[in-house]
Order: structure tokens, then sequence, then C-alpha cells
């Protein structure tokens, strides 16, 4: 599933900005006009470890992809925006059809053997 840094970053990606549009769109009205405090309580902390984690896959996807300054700067500052990430997926996709899929390591059975 996460053969590259750059398949990694864009799942990542993705899947932080759903649970912004999560967060903004329905857990925010629930606590507001319906009440229920702990929707976004717990929706805002699934919101925030996936969005260290794609910090995290971006901070280890620039150098080994080459991915150039101004546009992993572009990357970060898209997950701020909602629907940004949905946007900059396409160019992402360019990078990872650029990026060599590392071949499959093999054991030490198989090397001695």
């Amino acid at each position: 599933m996460w053969k590259t840094p750059i398949r990694r970053l864009r799942t990542l990606a993705i899947a932080e900005a759903i649970s912004y549009l999560v967060l903004l769109f329905i857990a925010m009205p629930l606590k507001y006009w319906g009440g229920m405090p702990d929707v976004v309580k717990y929706t805002g902390w699934a919101h925030g470890v996936l969005f260290i984690a794609f910090c995290g896959a971006l901070a280890l996807a620039i150098f080994p992809a080459r991915l150039p300054f101004v546009f992993s700067g572009m990357v970060f500052l898209s997950s701020l925006v909602p629907f940004g990430p949905f946007l900059l997926d396409r160019r992402l996709r360019a990078y990872d059809r650029e990026f060599p899929i590392p071949a499959p390591s093999r054991s030490r059975e198989e090397v001695a053997g």
C-alpha cells in the first residue's frame, strides 16, 4: 500500500483532509446546534493525530522523493485549508509516478541459501 514515501504522503493527506472536513462540517455543527460537545473532542483528537502523521510523512518524503522546498511548503499549507490536499493530489501523483518503487528485500535464508 505504501510502497513509496509519496504514496504514504498522499494517503495521509487525503485521510487528514477528510478528517478536517468531518470536523468542520459535521462535528462543529453538532457541537453548537446539537449540544453534543464530545463529538468535537473525539473528532478533533483523531484529526490531530492524522495531522501529525501527515507532517511526519511530509518530512520523510522531502529528501528521498526530491520534492522542491516551495512545493513542500505548498503541500503543508494546503493541509491547513479545507479541500486543499484534494487540489494538490494530482501533482503528488505525478511525483509518485517518477519515484522508483524499491525492490522487495530478501530474507537472510534466501541470501544464504
